[in-house]
């Protein structure tokens, strides 16, 4: 399985994460991606990837310039309600900066625009998909109806050039799992057309709803409103670094100088994939895992059975219980889920719908294992498979116990007869022979 994985320790950008998917494509892809995405049909855009460096970490800044300037202030990308129609356009001064000049248009003008790209069309349905998310947390933001948000900024062609740019450079890496690490939003202040507003900016803190964030010393806005539309959109998870076969990492480098690497790292590896038997291009397999805990002193041994096999069949990877004596001597069982951290929160309902707990404590911690598989062996009472599990040089094989049981019952013989039968022929002379 393909998995990215985008470090925002600085937060995101667009054009930082555009950067950063721009260096885990190969030469082809990347000649590829500039040229398409300066024949996109954007008048006077022009997508150059610079080399950089930020506190000494070498990548790249993805410079965007509309009739050769470049916005550097685009990260402050804010829309904000109007009450005069669309088109108009004005002018913005923010402190120290000089008068600049933004049209204004309306979300269905910016969906028009995106239409009319040179992309393939999986590419364009992403990149509406992340505009109507920005309109629809910025109507939130400013408690208005969708139709009457009119970007300035993030409506820019710039902007459009950043947001179509990720959406198409993820189209070429084709992921199969994305997860985002928890987002380092900034702290302070930040101002904008409004005035001055707190970090996260409001549209920003909409967007990230759901996902882990954090603030810091660090004083400024690090994660913008695209940053944050285009994480949630494409984040199947939000969680720490899993363990994984790295391919190559792609840094973007952002336009400020903080004490700290400004940057966007983006992860692109492999891991097992757990829907096969078998283990791809990881064999020796290592991942993070969550334990759910509970005390139970008020359930049947019958009902907590019960429990157990339904949690089992729900897709845990595994349940057992420990005996233990309980408060005032009662005799009950310490319970114990298992499942990947991004089932956590399914199990935990779980646990709580089918057992008689009103709470329980949460463990993540780290597994290595070897990666299962099947094999099939024939014996004299027929086919018997069996199981193996393989990986950090080691291999173990077991037979298949309802397969050998059912081979027993129906020849009238014993268990141990048919498990010795299967090894012999599974592991001796003929072995090949004897597998199917």
């Amino acid at each position: 399985m393909r998995i990215l994985y985008v470090e925002c320790n600085m937060g995101a950008a667009g054009d930082m994460l555009m950067a950063s998917l721009y260096e885990l494509l190969d030469k082809e892809e990347k000649e590829t991606f500039l040229e398409r995405m300066n024949r996109l049909g954007l008048p006077g855009v022009h997508v150059e990837a610079e080399t950089g460096s930020t506190c000494g970490i070498a990548g790249t800044h993805m410079k965007v310039t509309v009739y050769g300037e470049e916005e550097l202030e685009h990260t402050h990308a804010h829309a904000h309600p109007h009450d005069h129609g669309d088109g108009h356009t004005h002018t913005h001064r923010h402190t120290g900066e000089k008068a600049h000049t933004h049209h204004h248009a309306a979300p269905g003008h910016i969906a028009e625009l995106i239409d009319g790209l040179k992309l393939p069309e999986e590419v364009k349905t992403h990149a509406r998909a992340v505009y109507d998310a920005v309109a629809e947390a910025e109507a939130k933001a400013h408690g208005c109806p969708v139709g009457d948000v009119h970007f300035h900024e993030v409506g820019a062609l710039d902007a459009v050039a950043d947001v179509t740019g990720v959406c198409y450079a993820l189209y070429l890496l084709k992921p199969d799992q994305v997860i985002v690490s928890p987002v380092h939003v900034g702290s302070g202040t930040v101002r904008c057309a409004h005035g001055v507003m707190p970090v996260p900016a409001p549209a920003t803190a909409r967007l990230l709803e759901g996902a882990p964030i954090y603030g810091g010393d660090v004083r400024g806005e690090l994660c913008t409103p695209t940053g944050a539309a285009l994480l949630a959109h494409f984040a199947d998870s939000f969680a720490p670094m899993p363990v994984m076969r790295s391919r190559g990492v792609g840094i973007g480098i952002g336009t400020k100088v903080f004490e700290q690497a400004n940057c966007v790292r983006a992860f692109l590896g492999d891991m097992q994939d757990k829907t096969q038997n078998k283990t791809q291009e990881m064999p020796d397999a290592s991942e993070s895992i969550t334990e759910l805990v509970c005390n139970l002193d008020d359930m049947t041994p019958e009902a907590l059975a019960f429990a157990c096999s339904r949690l089992l069949e729900l897709g845990a990877l595994d349940v057992y219980t420990v005996p233990g004596t309980m408060k005032k001597g009662r005799a009950g069982h310490v319970l114990t889920v298992l499942c990947s951290r991004e089932q956590e929160e399914g199990f935990a309902r779980h646990i709580l719908a089918q057992t008689s707990t009103n709470g329980l404590r949460v463990r993540r911690c780290g597994k290595y294992f070897l990666a299962p598989g099947t094999d099939t062996v024939r014996t004299k009472w027929g086919e018997v498979r069996v199981k193996t599990a393989e990986g950090f040089g080691i291999r173990h094989v077991k037979p298949e116990y309802e397969d050998v049981a059912k081979a027993a019952a129906e020849n009238r013989v014993s268990y141990r007869e048919v498990a010795e039968e299967v090894m012999r022929r599974r592991n001796g002379t003929g072995e090949e022979e004897a597998q199917v």
